[in-house]
């Protein structure tokens, strides 16, 4: 370098700043003002002085245990210092391991039992009753999980054989009404002066104007329950004009005929006169089981009309020939 190079340099360059060794100073902090720290204080002695909450104690109460009974009373500066440590120690204990000899240490527990905080308002022995009951709750559904399965098709192939049955019933007793009004056996019965030319149409039922007790008692039930039906149902149908009847205007010239005519006529309902009697006859027929109640039912059909319920056929008969039987496996 030559002695005009050293000379020309500026002494502003000789006394450039070193930003490898520059400080930062600390911000200048803000300075509180009166109002602020009224303020300030105002909320400290709010959160202070409010209440907590129930829940809010509580769960409190259950941070603050957790965290003392997660912390081991050996470790801490006061348990080294103890005298009944120290003792323990000197008789060879050590802070981890088990209590007691070495032959029972894997049966031994390293911690403590842990205490259970009652939280309810049950009593003492609530706990164990509720767990007595809960243990007989699930030994009930393990019985239940080991039944037979072949307890259970038994149990619902009979139900379902009950049903059918019942059917059955119900269809004889419609066989056995229709059979005893082709006779005349219900009360309706043509007489000698009347004719097939008078009578071209199918005479409907009166079977409601009989005593239910003259009925045979195979199929009274039937008519009994369907006059029960047709009296409830009228019931409720008068039940309900009555209250929304409107008052209508009366002419007092009109004759029956005219009011025939206009038909403004009304058929007042004659229910059975025995409907609301005791019947212990029909009882005991119903308390018989369907068994016994289908066999009757079959053998009145044969009795009385000639008739087998399950080959669908009348004969000509008593014999009644041709016929494999009395009960339905003989038609299989």
């Amino acid at each position: 370098m030559t002695s005009f190079e050293a000379t020309s340099h500026s002494p502003e360059e000789e006394e450039e700043d070193d930003y490898m060794n520059m400080t930062f100073g600390e911000e200048p902090q803000a300075v509180e003002t009166s109002l602020q720290r009224r303020q300030r204080l105002k909320r400290e002695g709010e959160i202070k002085g409010r209440v907590k909450s129930k829940a809010e104690q509580a769960a409190a109460e259950r941070a603050e245990r957790e965290e003392a009974l997660s912390q081991s009373l050996l470790e801490t500066a006061r348990a080294k210092k103890s005298k009944g440590f120290a003792m323990m120690a000197k008789m060879g204990f050590k802070a981890g391991a088990t209590l007691g000899s070495k032959e029972n240490a894997e049966n031994a527990r390293l911690e403590p039992i842990r205490p259970e905080m009652k939280e309810d308002r049950g009593g003492i022995g609530l706990d164990s009753e509720r767990k007595r009951r809960m243990n007989e709750a699930v030994e009930g559904v393990e019985k239940k999980r080991k039944v037979d399965e072949l307890e259970y098709r038994d149990r619902i192939r009979k139900e379902r054989e009950q049903a059918r049955m019942e059917r059955q019933v119900y269809a004889g007793m419609k066989v056995c009404e229709k059979l005893d009004e082709e006779k005349g056996l219900d009360g309706t019965q043509e007489t000698d002066g009347d004719s097939e030319e008078d009578t071209p149409k199918k005479r409907k039922r009166t079977i409601s104007t009989r005593p239910l007790k003259s009925i045979p008692v195979v199929w009274r039930g039937l008519i009994r329950s369907r006059e029960e039906a047709e009296r409830d149902r009228r019931m409720r149908h008068d039940l309900k004009q009555s209250s929304t009847r409107l008052p209508k205007y009366v002419d007092d010239l009109e004759d029956e005929d005219d009011k025939k005519a206009m038909g403004k006529t009304t058929i007042a309902y004659v229910p059975v006169e025995d409907l609301e009697e005791d019947d212990p006859e029909l009882d005991e027929f119903n308390a018989l089981e369907v068994e016994e109640r289908l066999r009757k039912l079959v053998e009145y059909l044969r009795k009385e009309h000639n008739y087998c319920f399950w080959c669908k056929c009348d004969y000509p008969d008593e014999t009644m020939e041709g016929c494999p039987g009395l009960t339905e496996e003989d038609h299989d």
